[in-house]
């Protein structure tokens, strides 16, 4: 069984830094993208930034410049590192992970980690 296990939010004060980390753990073959997503409360859930195997990213116009996606596949691990935090940047934050194979030949279209809280204050 594959799991994403989200680490790295908290409480920080405008104009800080922060950096997140999403671990899949389980017998992992391979994995062909992570990312992530984020949820404000009273608001829908919105991608943050993505980064395929090969390492190519994406990133939502909202956060360029201020957030960096990176990845460790002998880890398959995801890191967002977060600058210039804003009070909007309050959310929950989702990890992804896309078109994950195990070693025993498991598939999973699409998983989903449980969330770390950001909270910004001004």
């Amino acid at each position: 069984q594959v799991q994403l296990v989200e680490s790295g939010g908290g409480l920080v004060q405008a104009g800080g830094s922060l950096r997140l980390s999403c671990a899949a753990s389980g017998s992992i073959f391979s994995i062909d993208a992570m990312g992530w997503y984020r949820q404000a409360p009273g608001k829908q859930r919105e991608m943050v930034a993505g980064i395929t195997s090969g390492g190519s990213t994406v990133y939502a116009d909202s956060v360029k410049g201020r957030f960096a996606i990176s990845g460790d596949n002998t880890k398959n691990t995801v890191y967002l590192q977060i600058h210039t935090l804003k009070p909007e940047d309050t959310a929950t934050y989702y990890c992804t992970a896309v078109r994950v194979t195990t070693h025993s030949g498991d598939s999973y279209l699409e998983l989903w980690g449980q969330g770390t809280l950001v909270t910004v204050s001004s």
